[in-house]
């Protein structure tokens, strides 16, 4: 199972010390909003023989906005953002970021910088600026425990041989909707981007629990014409959960 849960996460390193970070009671609960962290959650059904993943795999995911070829300015059609931040790491959130419940959690929107479209599970159309990306980094990967995983996933994540392990894996694991989840003690408190070109951009995410601060790392890409989220080789959306000893250094979302 170790091998199979690795394949979810991006650099994992087993600690013989303390073991799994997502088996260790204080982050059970907290890191369960998290999309990837409840896919984990139930990985075993990955070695355990179980059928009810299997049907999924063959299930198409549905034609999305972002499936169309972007207009002359590169955009979706109906895309529109506020980009004039430019390269400009933000030094605190916009005035217009509000929360919204989205499956397991609660995510921020912006109706300047993303995302300003909602269409089925498909929450689009990201500024194409630091904020953007830090927004894209949050909201889409919140998605991937529901059922309507394949659809965001088709339509949001880089295609390639990451996006191929990360589908494959996935199907053998039962879907966990809002509805039908344990009730959320965590929430994302803030955000770094770490860095940053108009191409790709790496953020951070701090999230706050009772048990504390915790954070990890998405990386996301432009790709055409809107942040999607980009794998690793072996199929990981997240890096590894790690405590945080604060929330220095991070913009905080307002929570």
């Amino acid at each position: 199972m170790g091998r199979a849960v690795g394949l979810f996460r991006r650099g994992e390193r087993r600690s013989e010390d303390t073991g799994p970070y997502w088996k260790q009671r204080g982050w059970q609960a907290s890191a369960g909003f998290l999309g990837l962290v409840v896919v984990l959650g139930g990985v075993t059904a990955l070695t355990s023989g179980s059928g009810s993943g299997g049907d999924r795999v063959k299930a198409s995911a549905s034609n999305g906005p972002l499936s169309g070829t972007p207009k002359k300015d590169g955009r979706p059609a109906g895309c529109r953002t506020d980009d004039s931040a430019g390269d400009a790491i933000p030094p605190s959130v916009p005035k217009d970021i509000s929360w919204r419940t989205l499956d397991v959690g609660r995510v921020p929107v912006s109706a300047s910088e993303g995302p300003t479209r909602i269409q089925g599970a498909v929450w689009w159309c990201f500024a194409h600026t630091p904020m953007g990306a830090a927004l894209a980094a949050t909201v889409i990967p919140t998605q991937m425990s529901g059922s309507q995983w394949r659809t965001v996933t088709d339509q949001q994540v880089v295609a390639g041989q990451g996006r191929r392990l990360f589908v494959f894996q996935r199907t053998a694991v039962p879907d966990t909707d809002g509805a039908h989840s344990a009730p959320v003690t965590s929430s994302y408190a803030g955000f770094q981007v770490t860095s940053y070109t108009s191409g790709a951009a790496t953020v951070a995410l701090l999230i706050k629990s009772t048990q504390g601060y915790a954070s990890t790392s998405v990386d996301v890409r432009w790709s055409g014409g809107d942040w999607k989220i980009q794998p690793d080789g072996s199929g990981g959306l997240y890096s590894q959960l790690a405590s945080a000893q604060s929330a220095v250094g991070y913009t905080l979302w307002g929570v």
